[in-house]
């Protein structure tokens, strides 16, 4: 752990916390409903993964058993607002079933299992990349495991914590290796990436308003030579 960067991530997150406040993340009103949240997310907007989750709820089939035994077709037609519908309602049958069969659909029986031995379960299956099943291991298991996104890689290259183009694991260990292992500084850490990313940190910045710029002149952003 170097003191430096622990101060300037800390910093970064005392910003955003401050400009944004608690981000209340992620909105879900279970555990199963943030793991097929997290699969429904890929590759879409939070928005149009929400309104699949709502679609997959008013249809009573946000269960985990009739999810399993559910044919992908009736799936795919209640999520289509999260774009690959087809490929996901596969990714969240497999994911359902492997819930059942090998914890009981219990989200605690799944939490007690050590976060690497999870992580790689949960990698092993089709269609979970390391942002799915770091966004299930943190969120819904409460495993201090700090979640990368593109925001995440875009807005410390332009900090200068990390080259451009860094690795998911590279971008990971910043934060695993210069962070206490906190689940809640993890989870709400992530969520003020993602509304800096949206808002403010975008492709084309508006560096004007970002509200880190004001950490004891931090860091030369390279956002506006984008």
């Amino acid at each position: 752990m170097t003191a430096a960067l622990t101060d300037d991530l800390l910093d970064i997150y005392g910003a955003l916390s401050t400009a944004f406040g608690h981000q209340h993340w992620w909105p879900a009103k279970t555990p199963f409903e943030t793991m097929v949240g997290a699969i429904l997310a890929q590759n879409v907007s939070w928005t149009n993964a929400a309104q699949a989750v709502r679609n997959l709820q008013d249809a009573g089939m946000l269960d985990p058993h009739r999810l399993a035994g559910a044919d992908t077709a009736d799936i795919a037609r209640l999520i289509v607002p999260s774009r690959f519908y087809n490929q996901k309602a596969e990714r969240i049958r497999e994911f359902a079933g492997v819930y059942v069969a090998e914890f009981r659909a219990d989200p605690a029986a799944m939490a007690a299992v050590e976060t690497g031995a999870l992580r790689e379960r949960l990698l092993a299956l089709r269609g979970l990349g390391k942002e799915t099943a770091d966004t299930i291991l943190l969120y819904a298991c409460e495993k201090p495991v700090f979640v990368v996104d593109a925001y995440t890689r875009r807005i410390f290259s332009r900090y200068g914590l990390l080259p451009e183009g860094a690795s998911y694991d590279l971008t990971q260990r910043l934060f695993a290796e210069n962070l206490s292992a906190d689940v809640e500084l993890f989870n709400d850490y992530h969520a003020q990436i993602v509304r800096l990313g949206k808002t403010v940190c975008k492709k084309s910045p508006l560096c004007d308003r970002c509200p880190v710029r004001e950490v004891h002149g931090l860091l030369q952003c390279a956002g506006g030579r984008d």
